[in-house]
């Protein structure tokens, strides 16, 4: 009788650790998608959460303490964001920077994010004939 019993619990501990497993990948995944993909997506867009990435529409940004209202652009495609996040924007959020937008769509047609990452435009754009190194030119010095 007794091991039937501790095989009865052995398998609903189980059972209870698989759901949480299941249940727990799948409310924290999400999805990756471009603005074209998201506006194609019909009913499916407000029930999962996605990432959505794109460039920072230039003068869009509206910052309120941690949170920040913006536009991002690709391919001529648009989606209005509202930022709601614990800690603000990075520093390297601002007009022209690739940002990535993590958090659900809503049937109002903003994209309610609960995380921002972005990256400098210029930073990472090949420099122009004629410009001087940036950085570290050390290296680029003749020697003595």
């Amino acid at each position: 009788m007794a091991p039937i019993k501790i095989v009865a619990a052995a398998v609903l501990v189980l059972a209870t650790v698989g759901w949480l497993a299941y249940t727990g990948v799948r409310d924290t995944k999400s999805y990756y998608c471009t603005i074209g993909e998201l506006n194609a997506m019909g009913k499916k867009a407000y029930t999962r959460n996605l990432r959505v990435a794109g460039n920072v529409q230039p003068g869009s940004i509206q910052r309120s303490g941690t949170n920040a209202r913006f536009v991002l652009l690709e391919q001529g495609l648009t989606l209005q964001v509202n930022y709601q996040g614990a800690e603000p924007p990075p520093d390297t959020f601002k007009d022209d920077a690739q940002a990535l937008a993590v958090g659900t769509y809503g049937r109002d047609g903003v994209f309610h994010a609960t995380q921002l990452q972005a990256k400098c435009a210029s930073k990472y754009a090949p420099a122009k004939a004629g410009d001087a190194p940036a950085g570290n030119t050390a290296m680029l010095a003749p020697a003595k």
